[in-house]
Order: structure tokens, then C-alpha cells, then sequence
């Protein structure tokens, strides 16, 4: 069997891995920082203007048509120029939902300008509440002309900027709902906070906000569906990246082993510095198989759920030994703020906290296996 990429898919790949290498360098990522600033704008804008933010919107609505895998081909570059732009949160999280399961309104309102790189969308999948994000604890209740919404979200990425947050909730049936909440309506509360790898993130506290019958995604007998198209993805999604850092993050170690000298000679030739780095080869190599082997089964359209607990796995547990195991060949240098390995390892600390760790992974998987 052939696993290797197609033309188009190949092209995607060197398309934006020149426009995010180009624009994502460490000096443009210390200006942002001085600036007080995460979005990097002008990457977000080339992107959208080499038709690359709008690979999975279907051509009626300015995109490319295209699946699920040339979306982790973007997000596996992301991952390695730690590029600040929401790829996982609008591209993903949200465009690919709407996609799926949006009315024709609801797609003619946000897909375009999504492409067009206009529009922001984010998810509120971090419920205070509940730690399973298909057990929303968010309460919605019917009124005449939608629905009234009240929980508690952290940890929302690009907030601030988003035009929609999806926001899931039950109702007092048990219903699931998934809406799209806009966050100047009253009853939302913003409130700042900060992720692990320096990330802005928000607070979400809504009090009965209300959020028209137009604003709900898929319709409430669909509830679960979307809201579990919505989590596979997210969680598809933050593997690629985590495979793009720990790809680079390698890469980075072999280029400084083979360059720093220690008694005369290149750290590389070190028995122990070349098993650190040959294990975190393998590690990089379990990752891309068991993201690429879930990724296929979603495009499918198959059951991808033990596929998904196992790229998890992996994006938790072989990540953090790579940005470990590339730290540690560093040495001082790694955490120096003026050399960018500090950014990998920070943001791929952050990615596994987002997916619960290792052991949460592992649980879930071993519970799929003995159903």
C-alpha cells in the first residue's frame, strides 16, 4: 500500500511551511511579546491569502474543499514554528462543525469569512464543572425565541478576538446542545487567565446569556453528535501540533549536538547524547504513525475512538520525553529565553495538559479495549 502524501497534499505542506517560516521567526515572536501581543496577525492574514485557512471549507463558501488530513498537513507546521494563530480553535474546532452540521445561514455567515481570514471562532471545551467535555454541566434553558445559558469555561483560547464561542450545555431533559454563543451579548463575562507556555486564555461565566434558536448548531436530537465530531477533532488536531513541536524540537537537538563541541569533539559522537536522541527519534516516529493512522479512520468516516485514546497517548507521553530528552542535550541553553527551545517545550507542555496527560489516555483507551 502507498501511505505516502499526494501531489496537492505535498505542495500544501511546502506552501505553508514557507509562509509560517518565513513570518514565524524569533524575532517577529519577541516583537509580539514586547507588544504585549499572542496573534500573529500577519501570518493569519498570508495564510488566508494563499487559500490555505480555507482547505477543509467546501468550495461554495470560498475554500478548497478538501479533508481532514491536508488540515493536520497546516497544523503539523504549526507545530513547528509554534506559530500563535488559533489553527486548532477556528479551523478545526469550530469551521469543521459548522461544516458538517451547520444550517445554511449559519454557513453563509461564518465559513467565508473564515476562509477569508475575517473570522474568529473558538470553543469553550474546559467546563468547571465536569472534566469530560461530552458531560457539559452548563445549563440551557428554552425561551420563546432560543435559549438561556448558564456555566463556567476556562482556558478559552483567542476569546477576546472570537466573533462566536461554541459553547456546549444540557438541557433539564439531558439533552446535549452545542450553541454559538456571541460574547457581547449580556450575561458573558470574560476574565483573564494565562496558560502554561505564556498563552492569553479567558474565563467564560455566563448568567442566563441568551442565544437565539438560530445560533444553535445542529439542532438538540443532533446535540451529541456534533459535540462529539467537535471533540475527536479538537483532540486530532492538538496531536498534529504536538507532532509538529516534537518534530522540530528534534531536529533543533540533532542540528546543536552535531555542532556543540565538548573535549574537542561534537557532543553528537557521545554514546549517551546519541541513545537520548535516538529514542526521541523513535518517539517522534510513534507519534506521526499514531496521528496519521486516526486522522485516516475520522476522514473515513470510521469509529476512530481507540485510534484517538492511542495518538493521545503518544502526543502526551513521547512529547514530553522529546522536549525532555531535547532540553536536556541543550543543557542551560534550552532555557535561555534569547534561544527558542524554551517556546517548545513550553507550548508542548501546555498541549499535554490540554489533553489530560498520559495516564488519562491510557484509562480511556483500556476502558475501549474491555468494552
Amino acid at each position: 500500500m502507498d501511505f505516502s502524501f499526494s501531489e496537492d497534499q505535498n505542495s500544501i505542506r511546502e506552501l505553508v511551511k514557507q509562509v509560517l517560516t518565513d513570518l514565524v521567526t524569533d524575532d517577529s515572536l519577541k516583537a509580539l511579546a514586547k507588544e504585549g501581543k499572542w496573534f500573529h496577525e500577519r501570518a493569519w492574514e498570508q495564510l488566508a491569502s494563499s487559500g490555505m485557512l480555507g482547505l477543509a471549507i467546501p468550495e461554495a463558501y470560498g475554500g478548497a474543499g478538501m479533508a481532514l488530513t491536508e488540515l493536520c498537513i497546516l497544523l503539523q507546521q504549526v507545530g513547528r514554528t509554534v506559530a500563535p494563530i488559533p489553527g486548532i480553535e477556528t479551523l478545526v474546532s469550530t469551521a469543521l462543525p459548522l461544516s458538517e452540521f451547520g444550517t445554511q445561514q449559519q454557513k453563509d455567515r461564518f465559513l467565508p469569512g473564515i476562509a477569508q481570514g475575517r473570522v474568529v471562532l473558538t470553543p469553550a471545551l474546559v467546563d468547571s464543572a465536569s472534566r469530560f467535555p461530552m458531560v457539559p454541566s452548563a445549563v440551557a434553558k428554552p425561551t420563546a425565541d432560543g435559549w438561556r445559558v448558564s456555566g463556567l469555561f476556562s482556558n478559552l483560547s483567542y476569546a477576546d478576538r472570537a466573533d462566536r464561542i461554541l459553547v456546549p450545555a444540557r438541557t433539564e431533559d439531558g439533552s446535549t446542545l452545542v450553541l454559538l454563543l456571541d460574547p457581547k451579548r449580556p450575561g458573558v463575562r470574560l476574565g483573564p487567565q494565562r496558560g502554561t507556555n505564556g498563552q492569553p486564555l479567558w474565563l467564560l461565566e455566563l448568567t442566563e446569556a441568551d442565544v437565539p434558536e438560530a445560533d444553535l448548531l445542529g439542532g438538540v436530537e443532533q446535540g451529541d453528535s456534533v459535540l462529539r465530531y467537535l471533540v475527536d477533532r479538537t483532540v486530532l488536531g492538538i496531536c498534529a501540533v504536538e507532532y509538529g513541536i516534537a518534530e522540530q524540537a528534534l531536529l533543533m537537538t540533532a542540528n546543536y549536538a552535531s555542532e556543540r563541541k565538548q573535549f574537542g569533539v561534537p557532543i553528537g559522537t557521545f554514546q549517551g547524547v546519541t541513545q537520548r536522541v535516538g529514542d526521541a527519534y523513535i518517539d517522534v516516529q510513534a507519534m506521526r504513525s499514531t496521528m496519521w493512522q486516526a486522522c485516516w479512520r475520522l476522514d473515513q468516516g470510521l469509529d476512530a475512538a481507540k485510534e484517538l485514546a492511542v495518538a493521545k497517548f503518544f502526543a502526551s507521553e513521547a512529547g514530553a520525553r522529546v522536549v525532555a530528552a531535547a532540553q536536556h542535550v541543550h543543557g542551560g541553553m534550552g532555557f535561555d529565553r534569547d534561544y527558542p527551545l524554551y517556546r517548545y517545550f513550553m507550548t508542548s507542555k501546555h498541549l499535554e495538559l490540554t489533553l489530560g496527560g498520559a495516564r488519562e489516555s491510557l484509562t480511556e483507551l483500556g476502558e475501549l479495549l474491555t468494552r
